[in-house]
């Protein structure tokens, strides 16, 4: 047995195969893959074998699509054949509402050329007239994809890794990983089967393993601790029963009838597909508990929960209702198993945080849709350094050390529930909420925030009289939160507004090698003391990695500021980047400030007047002035009895400051802000119209306009870039050819309806590009957004046109900053 590999992938479902079999195929030698038990004794035997195309998620389409394409080609290459069957995908609709989740879902699978078909009723009952459909508006009809047995896609899939040199080993328990500084050392036990029961055989031995994959499925909670880290991925139960046959069903198929797609009726919250003259029916019901919340025990197999049909009574009442000659049908057979979930629904995938060489594939709810594609992208992040889409979406670290247990199986609970309820664009779902709170959260409730939720903290969306109800407003076009929003960015362009920003993460760099550590890792240059810029960070392949405001507080001490959903993410890069430059450059700090320092931003044209009022200087009349406080700059500063670290720069466009204060003196600073606010009719403003705002400034967006699947010449950053320097990924970018270019948009859309941001852009009648972000501009009166084109297209005053809510709306597109354009209103002296 092989005890020295490149990589070892842990874990032998259908995702730890796919896995291992793609990074063979990439042309990695010495992988190796080990499997406490059997292959697919976890979640993977007693999965249905679905393969919906259906996710809101751009990264998870790219995925699911590279399954469906990949699964069908591996019989010819290994012999096997994986069971798919085509029959493609139903998702029947009762409501417009539903129907407009499905068109807003279209747009993004539009982007990936995922096929899909618009069907009504009377076209559903004429294709299959088994399936009821008087209380149906339509449906999105998927003809590619459909289900798979998960044993035989696994073990076809095992078989091509054998064939490209891959060594597979079962019943080897991993207990142990220690990094050594240039290799994992990983223990593991030799299992045997004992009574029906697994257990150590007394054998254990180390393998030496370059890099290591974790995909334990439902024991990510026993292999985070092994590691030392803190993972979201627990298990809920998932139960499905299989019905005797279908007289009805039989006599269709005998008929010589096609058997049908996987149907979903998703506002009645469950699937269902034929199985052997009978059908298979999952619902996704409210109370699914979740379990194993610390870890598996040792004498769980390939075993299952009870059944418990009274939880799922009314989804299965529901089934009988779509498909009538299921009443006297009777129960076959029954499955209730553990499947891992996170948080949002989507899995971990990519680096661990804090670790080197450790890569995580863990919390696949959907497991068998996407084993495919996580394997193909994660072996491009591991062979290549960086994945072709952007795997930001799935990266393990968007998840902080705050992270407990609790919250995770609080959060989990809730999505099982959700995955069929509809995924509004604008909603905040409410479990474990809320959990980090700025200290002006009471206040600013109190006076009628609508709170979202980022990287846990609560922060306003928008501010809407007492009592509004944010959930009922919810819509896929526009909610009852938009005329606030509206009233909100009207302010800051007219007056002034006031925006809790705290969330913002906030590090610290210093020390001897600060300096041509920050020089190297950004793509800017460096601002002189006092001063700040706008910079980037790049992945190895050149694409945009981070965004950072950095203040130079020192020649060798610098505050970085970055997106507040990306704290973990961004922290574990500096300190991991820190570490391997040190010797190079010299000793070098970095600390995680975000909690300690609270951020306001004050914005409008109103808002000197607003600071006058407060400031503490010996010349208040011109601390603010341009002569004093330049526009780029920042200053320690007093207001009222609380120090400040001001910087004059605003997301808005407008003029304007970040207040960044000791997080202690949040309130004190906010009933000052809010008293001097009110001679000049300062509005509270939430996240919803700076959204708005920053595109009416083509300012791009980390995790929209910038990621890992674009540089930032494509991003149209170049006035950010200082060839004359070396940075990280430098090569890389000049070297990448340009796909395509990021523009601003204004479109003439419908009247109760503005883009969201995944929508397609078309020439003509030809797509050549997608939207990353949208929205409503106040100023313009129009719809805005922006996205991707060729760069023939990019010239201010061509016509696209934008396909919103199933129809294209003429567009055009605009010089980038088509609000105030020279800065002017940003620059204003006082």
């Amino acid at each position: 047995m092989k005890t020295d590999v490149r990589a070892l992938v842990v874990g032998g479902g259908v995702v730890g195969t796919s896995i291992a079999y793609h990074l063979a195929r990439a042309g990695w030698k010495d992988v190796m893959q080990l499997e406490r038990d059997e292959l697919t004794s976890g979640s993977t035997w007693h999965a249905a074998g679905l393969l919906p195309y259906f996710n809101m998620s751009y990264a998870s389409t790219w995925i699911h699509d590279y399954s469906i394409k990949f699964y069908k080609t591996l019989e010819a290459e290994t012999g096997l054949n994986p069971g798919f069957s085509v029959v493609g995908n139903l998702r029947m609709a009762q409501t417009e509402e539903r129907m407009d989740e499905y068109r807003l879902y279209a747009a993004t699978a539009e982007t990936v050329d995922v096929p899909f078909e618009w069907m009504s009723p009377a076209q559903i009952r004429e294709r299959w007239p088994l399936v009821r459909t008087e209380d149906l508006v339509g449906a999105i009809f998927h003809p590619t994809d459909g289900y798979i047995n998960p044993a035989d896609v696994t073990m076809a899939m095992a078989r091509g890794a054998r064939q490209r040199g891959v060594t597979i080993e079962r019943r080897c328990q991993v207990d142990g990983f220690a990094w050594t500084g240039s290799h994992w050392n990983v223990t593991v036990s030799r299992m045997e089967e004992k009574g029906g029961n697994l257990i150590r055989s007394g054998e254990q031995f180390v393998i030496r393993a370059e890099h290591v994959v974790t995909a334990t499925g439902n024991h990510a909670q026993r292999t985070a601790r092994m590691l030392g880290i803190k993972t979201p991925a627990v298990p809920v139960e998932h139960q499905y029963i299989v019905t005797e046959p279908d007289p009805a069903l039989r006599a269709w198929r005998e008929a010589g009838n096609p058997e049908h797609p996987v149907l979903r009726d998703v506002d009645a919250r469950w699937y269902v597909r034929e199985e052997r003259g009978g059908w298979i029916l999952g619902p996704y019901e409210d109370g699914a508990p979740a379990r194993f919340r610390h870890s598996v025990p040792e004498s769980f197999r390939a075993d299952l929960f009870p059944l418990d049909l009274e939880r799922i009574e009314q989804e299965y009442m529901d089934f009988i209702h779509r498909i009538p000659s299921t009443e006297e049908v009777g129960l076959k057979d029954d499955f209730n198993g553990p499947i891992c979930y996170t948080p949002d629904g989507n899995p971990l995938l990519g680096p661990a945080p804090g670790l080197r060489n450790m890569w995580l594939a863990e919390g696949f709810s959907f497991g068998i849709t996407a084993a495919g594609g996580a394997g193909h992208y994660l072996a491009q992040m591991m062979v290549e350094g960086e994945a072709e889409i952007d795997m930001a979406s799935l990266d393990p670290r968007r998840f902080g050390n705050w992270v407990t247990s609790d919250y995770s199986v609080t959060k989990n609970e809730e999505t099982y529930p959700f995955l069929l309820k509809p995924h509004w664009p604008d909603e905040e779902r409410p479990a474990a909420r809320p959990l980090r709170t700025a200290p002006c959260y009471d206040r600013v409730k109190a006076r009628g925030a609508q709170f979202g939720q980022i990287n846990g903290w609560e922060r306003p969306n928008y501010y809407a009289p007492l009592g509004f109800d944010d959930h009922a407003s919810c819509s896929f076009r526009r909610g009852g939160w938009w005329e606030h929003a509206r009233e909100e960015a009207r302010a800051i362009r007219e007056g002034v507004g006031l925006i809790d920003a705290t969330a913002f993460t906030k590090h610290l760099v210093k020390g001897p090698g600060a300096a041509a550590f920050v020089d190297w890792m950004t793509t800017n240059r460096l601002p002189k003391v006092g001063r700040i810029n706008l910079t980037y960070t790049l992945s190895p392949a050149g694409t945009t990695r981070s965004e950072y405001t950095i203040v130079r507080l020192a020649e060798d001490s610098f505050y970085l500021v970055s997106a507040g959903a990306w704290t973990a993410y961004d922290s574990d890069d500096l300190v991991k980047s820190a570490a391997d430059k040190a010797g190079e450059f010299g000793y070098i700090e970095v600390h995680d400030v975000t909690t300690q320092w609270g951020v306001f931003a004050i914005a409008g044209p109103k808002s000197r007047e607003v600071l006058s009022r407060l400031i503490r200087d010996p010349e208040p009349e011109t601390a603010l002035s341009n002569k004093r406080f330049p526009w780029l700059s920042a200053r320690e500063i007093e207001l009222g009895m609380v120090p400040v670290r001001a910087i004059r720069v605003a997301y808005t466009g407008e003029l304007g400051w970040e207040l960044h204060h000791p997080i202690e003196m949040q309130n004190h600073l906010f009933d000052q802000l809010e008293e001097a606010g009110r001679p000049s009719d300062m509005k509270l403003v939430g996240a919803r119209a700076q959204n708005w705002l920053r595109q009416e400034k083509s300012y791009r967006a980390f995790g929209t306009e910038l990621g890992r699947d674009a540089t930032p010449i494509e991003a149209g950053l170049d006035r950010f870039i200082d060839l004359g320097k070396d940075f990280r990924g430098k090569q890389a970018m000049v070297d990448a050819p340009v796909r395509s270019r990021c523009v601003t948009l204004l479109i003439d859309g419908p009247e109760n309806t503005d883009p969201w941001g995944r929508e397609a852009i078309y020439d003509g009648e030809t797509r050549v590009g997608r939207l990353t972000s949208g929205g409503w501009s106040e100023a313009f009166g129009r719809s805005i957004g922006m996205g991707y084109v060729p760069e023939r297209l990019t010239a201010p005053g061509t016509k696209l046109k934008v396909r919103i809510m199933g129809d294209l709306w003429d567009a055009e597109v605009t010089e980038d900053s088509p609000y105030d354009p020279t800065n002017a209103r940003i620059r204003q002296d006082g």
